[in-house]
């Protein structure tokens, strides 16, 4: 059993044609919105996300600056995923930006893991219009941390929620995290993701299908020697006091 999807995302963006471009079709402009690490090389996308490789995902169409499109191949049980890229310019700077995920996932579990992937890409399309108003043009630094297993969602989320200084919504000015923390605003929530903007840098939570919370941030002034390992040490501290 298995279920094929499709998920169409758009938005209208304060960035020119070309930079949308740049940020969807490079491995910097990539790794300044979606997920770890990303290589773009010999019309291939690589993507790391911490000791985790995504399936290679090969172009299958570019056309810069309108449309982009690259997807997995079939995995011997059906599995791939897509993605298509639609820009348009308008008038006055602006750029409609639409991404269109689709494909096919296996197995009895498929729901839970569509359910998941669903909530991951509208993080992700969150913060690449986020990424496009706010940052475009610049390059970050990401960073992907793991806090200990988790085995209650609820309560996982309820320790967050309250380390961000309570369920946040869109619009929230927030301070949290180690050391002195930062502070920045939410623009992006739902069950299983949340997106923080600061200053210069953009920092996210989402719950892992694999059993962890992750802590998926993109610094724009560069990383700190000890920045991850900070970071780690917060969701240990909050998922593992002992």
């Amino acid at each position: 059993m298995g279920h094929g999807f499709e998920l169409p995302q758009e938005a209208e963006v304060g960035a020119s044609p070309e930079e949308v471009w740049e940020a969807i079709s490079t491995g910097p402009g990539i790794d300044s919105w979606f997920m770890g690490r990303t290589e773009v090389a010999d019309g291939v996308v690589r993507t790391a996300f911490g000791p985790f490789e995504l399936p290679p995902s090969t172009v299958t169409d570019a056309e810069p600056p309108s449309r982009l499109a690259h997807g997995s191949d079939k995995g011997e049980d059906g599995r791939f995923v897509a993605y298509e890229f639609m820009i348009e310019g308008r008038e006055h700077g602006s750029t409609v930006v639409r991404m269109v995920t689709s494909g096919f996932l296996p197995g009895d579990d498929w729901q839970d893991e569509f359910e998941a992937m669903s909530r991951g890409l509208e993080m992700y399309f969150a913060t690449l219009v986020e990424y496009l108003n706010h940052f475009a043009g610049r390059v970050a630094t990401p960073i992907t941390e793991f806090s200990p297993p988790v085995k209650d969602w609820p309560h996982a989320w309820e320790r967050l929620n309250a380390a961000l200084g309570g369920p946040p919504s869109p619009g929230d000015r927030i301070r949290f995290g180690p050391g002195d923390g930062v502070e920045g605003v939410v623009f992006s929530r739902n069950s299983q993701t949340v997106g923080v903007r600061a200053g210069d840098a953009i920092y996210r939570f989402l719950q892992g299908f694999g059993g962890n919370m992750i802590a998926s941030h993109l610094l724009f002034d560069g990383l700190e020697e000890d920045q991850g390992v900070r970071w780690r040490e917060w969701l240990r501290e909050l998922y593992d006091p002992a």
